[in-house]
């Protein structure tokens, strides 16, 4: 397979983000939704309205998310849609464009063949009224899954709260209320988050999906958390790419080839959570490769 092509920048503005997806050279068409994680209530590492507002507005995109599976478990505020929303009022999204909770009113099944352990994919209700997504993600360690990008961002994010407990269970039970209380084998929820990303690829269709990570505010714990640890690395920049697989592994490179000393809690928490496994599964899914060349759009 050719190397896939993973573009980058150091600079993180606004204006940065627009232009690296303009390299990307892809019209995404119809109803845009743009997938980010809104961030839990009390954590501040998720990606900033005014960083993205300009890129949503130029894909006339509508941000979308859904709801958790550990609020009452973990705390937090968004495993119930109307908290949920008030976060993302608080946090500043309604401020910059629509935002659609796509499980607020239901759910629906994506059946899924050829995966590792499930048979479905159980995603928010309106997935079903977008042509096209922007899988926005904000990358940085994460306490489960090791680490969070693209794979994550469509895996869980797009799963609405029964999805994510048939996510997290590997396809043991839909039950948010039970799934915490399942024991799995890491591997086995890593591999089930390459068979959602499968599913959704499947659904929405592979070239009308776009992946951009943006790596800035490294901490070893992810958005969701109420209380996350500061960053101990600085900033590395934005990378963008048709290929989720090669967009992920871009970015975990670059931790690895980090010249900060401060990488060490990043790399401890990947490895410690076998995070990279996710980015093995994908790509014997066949969603993308593992090999790329990466671009400066600066250069």
């Amino acid at each position: 397979m050719d190397k896939s092509i993973v573009y980058f920048t150091k600079e993180i503005t606004s204006e940065s983000l627009v232009r690296i997806f303009d390299a990307l050279g892809k019209d995404l068409k119809g109803k845009v939704a743009v997938k980010i994680s809104t961030g839990e209530k009390g954590g501040n590492n998720y990606l900033k309205p005014e960083l993205i507002k300009d890129l949503v507005n130029k894909l006339n995109g509508t941000i979308v998310e859904c709801n958790t599976a550990y609020g009452f478990k973990f705390g937090g505020k968004r495993d119930k849609s109307e908290e949920h929303l008030e976060v993302i009022k608080e946090h500043g999204f309604f401020d910059i464009a629509e935002v659609d909770l796509m499980d607020k009113d239901g759910e629906f099944e994506i059946p899924l063949e050829g995966g590792f352990h499930l048979d479905k994919d159980i995603v928010g209700k309106n997935l079903s009224n977008y042509d096209s997504m922007l899988v926005l993600s904000h990358f940085k360690g994460h306490a489960v899954g090791g680490f969070g990008g693209a794979l994550k961002n469509v895996a869980i994010g797009v799963a609405s709260s029964s999805g994510k407990a048939y996510i997290h269970s590997a396809g043991v039970t839909s039950d948010m209320y039970k799934v915490w209380d399942i024991q799995v084998n890491q591997d086995d929820f890593l591999e089930s988050m390459a068979d959602a990303n499968k599913a959704v690829e499947e659904y929405l269709g592979k070239d009308n999906m776009v992946y951009i990570n943006v790596a800035n505010r490294l901490s070893v714990d992810c958005d969701c958390s109420t209380n996350p640890a500061e960053p101990e690395m600085a900033d590395i920049g934005i990378f963008a790419s048709i290929d989720p697989v090669a967009i992920d592994q871009a970015s975990v490179d670059a931790v690895y080839d980090s010249a900060d000393s401060g990488k060490k809690a990043l790399i401890e928490r990947m490895e410690s959570r076998h995070g990279i496994h996710t980015i093995e599964a994908a790509y014997q899914l066949g969603l993308g490769n593992r090999s790329y060349e990466l671009i400066d759009i600066d250069k």
